[in-house]
């Protein structure tokens, strides 16, 4: 394990990152665009490990940092709010978050953002810019493992910013070995706001939504790609929700 590594289990460290990302990145998402949040009253009185956020994906950063946003807020009581952010000088550090290894290795800003908690995974669909598809590597499921036993981990289930792409299966075998609990998040307008490949705007003024779904009730019994068929219409990326709104095809035009 390299410093690195080593460096983001270390909790003040993570206290540290969440402060500075925290305030560099709090006027974009709070002021200079709006935030709705719904549904926070779900994440409180859960276990303090073996959580599992799973979401739908719009750009590489943005959508984590909102989640810490609201995680730290939501440890100093806040309900379905930011308010002013003095959460950071006391942030949920309990957290990780999966990511793909090629996007935090990135630069310089990515590399350091990666001492927040990131899982780093080589499950991505592309690599040094080639379509590439790889094996569920058993490594990367450790990690998120690992992480459980102890915290909790954001994952976004599709492993890409495309909206309504296929599940991955490795999320669906997570979630049956390790029997989680497991929250549903939908987000929205990040695409709008915010270029793909980091914080830069897009669209100033933009509504971000993020909601918070009760823990689903889960058969552990059923297959992994069952299990991952219900994330998937819990996200509400399935192929029903396909056709039920305009965004899959703004997305497609705003690209």
């Amino acid at each position: 394990m390299n410093l690195a590594e080593r460096l983001k289990h270390i909790r003040i460290v993570r206290s540290f990152v969440y402060g500075i990302v925290g305030v560099m990145t709090y006027p974009g998402i709070a002021l200079i665009n709006k935030i709705k949040i719904e549904g926070t009253e779900h994440l409180r009185n859960l276990p303090k490990k073996n959580v599992l956020l799973v979401s739908n994906h719009q750009t590489y950063f943005a959508d984590v940092i909102a989640f810490i946003h609201i995680l730290c807020s939501v440890k100093w009581r806040k309900k379905n709010k930011l308010g002013i952010p003095y959460y950071l000088i006391n942030p949920f550090t309990n957290l990780y978050f999966v990511a793909a290894e090629e996007t935090m290795n990135g630069s310089f800003i990515s590399r350091f953002f990666k001492l927040a908690g990131a899982l780093t995974v080589k499950r991505t669909w592309r690599a040094e810019g080639k379509e590439v598809r790889r094996g569920l590597d058993p490594s990367d499921t450790r990690k998120i493992d690992n992480a459980l036993n102890k915290s909790w981990v954001i994952t976004f289930p599709q492993g890409t910013t495309k909206p309504f792409a296929p599940g991955r299966k490795g999320t669906g075998y997570i979630i049956k070995n390790n029997q989680p609990v497991v929250i549903p998040v939908v987000i929205n307008g990040f695409w709008r706001a915010f270029g793909k490949k980091g914080l830069t705007f897009k669209k100033k003024g933009s509504l971000l939504s993020i909601r918070f779904k009760e823990p689903m009730m889960i058969d552990y019994d059923l297959t992994a790609e069952e299990i991952l068929e219900q994330v998937m219409d819990a996200i509400e990326q399935s192929k029903r929700f396909m056709m039920k709104g305009k965004h899959h095809l703004m997305t497609a035009l705003d690209k």
